[in-house]
């Protein structure tokens, strides 16, 4: 019996599987069909433990037991006096009792919304103060407190008495700010080619002395060819600065050439002024009460590191005819100029340029009665140098 049985339960079942199988390699529409899961590896066999020769205890629950996810670990904090007041307030560490409790923190008020604890902190902006901020560094007001005594700690003391220490004290500040200084300097020295008659012009000045203080010597003259000098003057002067930009000058001029032989008194100002402008203007007043006034200036617009372009203008007036001298009143010359110069080197520069010029009112009319000109453009060949 238990055999029929189980031949009956085979028959039964082999259609039933082989539907099946014909099934699962069906695609029905509509329907996805789920993946064939891969077949999974046998897990490896684990050797056999080897038999222990002593009984082992079994750990305790307590042992077992892991941390609480929300335990921190343990920070080495700094000492009690680490801990500052503000850091106390927001509970970044909290200080030790010691009998005295801690100042509570500054509060925003209505007079101060931003503590400079809070300020510091970044957690607020001050409000900016409508008074004006104190001055900081060198940016002090002038003043005319004497200058502090020299040290008498120097490590040399020890070494040299009083008076080589005054000596040598003395020659370093001198080394430090009271130097004496020179130069020459001809900005023109040039021959001039004219229609009918060359000439040639110079202009020059020397001084010497410190950075206040200075003897001052300037010169200036034309002339023709073939002729004695026309116009010649030497001047003196003692100058003295006002600020970094502008000298008051004040001395003695002398004439010579063909005019009269007048002695004056000047008194002028030179400098530079704004926009790198060199300017001159000198008064002056002869022994015989004549006025003369003067006006120069000029400008280096570099083009390159070796090549200057100079305009220049200069103004002659007098506050009355002077025939001895050929000059009359108001305006007696102008002259406009510019010039090309090429340094090669700073204290050598030759150029080339031209030269306007012209005589006005009582001053042309000399001129014309001694047969000269009374104006013209010339063409400037000359040298810029300075020693």
């Amino acid at each position: 019996m238990k055999t029929l049985a189980f031949f009956l339960a085979t028959v039964t079942a082999t259609p039933a599987a082989a539907q099946m199988h014909e099934m699962h390699g069906m695609k029905m529409p509509g329907m996805a069909m789920p993946a064939k899961p891969a077949p999974k590896k046998p897990a490896p066999r684990k050797p056999a433990p080897a038999k222990p020769t002593a009984r082992k205890v079994a750990p305790t629950r307590a042992q077992t037991a892991k941390p609480a996810a929300s335990a921190m670990p343990a920070m080495d904090m700094p000492p009690t006096a680490a801990c500052s007041v503000e850091h106390a307030a927001m509970g970044h560490c909290q200080p030790v009792a010691t009998g005295a409790a801690p100042p509570p923190p500054a509060k925003p008020t209505a007079a101060d919304p931003c503590p400079p604890e809070h300020a510091a902190m970044g957690h607020c902006t001050p409000a900016a103060s409508d008074s004006p901020a104190a001055p900081a560094g060198t940016d002090q007001p002038a003043g005319n407190a004497p200058p502090p005594a020299p040290p008498t700690t120097l490590a040399a003391a020890r070494f040299y008495d009083s008076a080589t220490m005054t000596k040598a004290n003395r020659m370093m500040r001198d080394e430090h700010g009271g130097m004496r200084f020179s130069q020459i300097l001809f900005n023109l020295a040039e021959l001039q080619v004219r229609s009918g008659r060359d000439g040639y012009r110079w202009d020059g000045a020397g001084w010497f002395g410190g950075d206040i203080d200075r003897l001052v010597v300037k010169t200036e003259g034309e002339g023709g060819f073939g002729d004695r000098v026309e116009a010649a003057e030497v001047q003196a002067l003692y100058s003295r600065a006002l600020d970094p930009y502008w000298n008051l000058q004040a001395g003695v001029r002398q004439d010579l050439g063909a005019g009269a032989k007048r002695t004056y008194a000047a008194l002028g100002v030179e400098g530079l002024a704004p926009y790198w402008f060199d300017v001159e203007g000198t008064v002056f007043l002869s022994d015989k009460g004549d006025v003369l006034a003067r006006a120069e200036a000029w400008y280096d617009q570099r083009i390159t590191q070796r090549a200057i372009l100079q305009p220049r203008v200069e103004l002659n007036l007098a506050a009355q005819d002077m025939p001895g001298s050929r000059i009359g009143a108001g305006l007696s010359t102008a002259e406009l100029g510019v010039r090309l110069r090429y340094e090669i080197r700073r204290e050598f520069a030759p150029y080339i340029g031209l030269s306007w010029e012209r005589r006005y009112g009582a001053t042309a009319r000399y001129a014309r009665s001694d047969g000269d000109r009374t104006g013209g453009v010339s063409l400037a060949l000359g040298v810029r140098a300075w020693f």
